[in-house]
């Protein structure tokens, strides 16, 4: 007879879907934040360069200076790629 060992840890696929549903919530806390602003009449210029340096001093916290700097240096390639593009028309 064979005995089947169940961890308590997610799969791999689990785990992952997880940390992508958490991204979209967190994205959808910063829309409506975002939104509220512009509301209020807060320049989205502004907003994005506020919204940038939160971000990166998050992660220079979370993960040190070396590793976000690797991290921001691929960024150009990546909006080159459209990556950052929310209106491209995929062919």
């Amino acid at each position: 007879m064979t005995t089947r060992t169940t961890f308590p840890y997610p799969t791999e696929s689990a785990a992952i879907e997880a940390e992508q549903e958490e991204r979209q919530i967190a994205l959808e806390y910063l829309a409506e934040a975002w939104n509220s602003a512009d509301t209020d009449g807060v320049d989205t210029e502004a907003l994005a360069h506020a919204a940038l340096f939160a971000a990166v001093a998050t992660l220079v916290r979370e993960y040190g200076e070396e590793a976000v700097a690797k991290l921001i240096g691929n960024i150009p390639d990546r909006i080159s790629n459209g990556e950052y593009t929310l209106d491209r028309v995929l062919q």
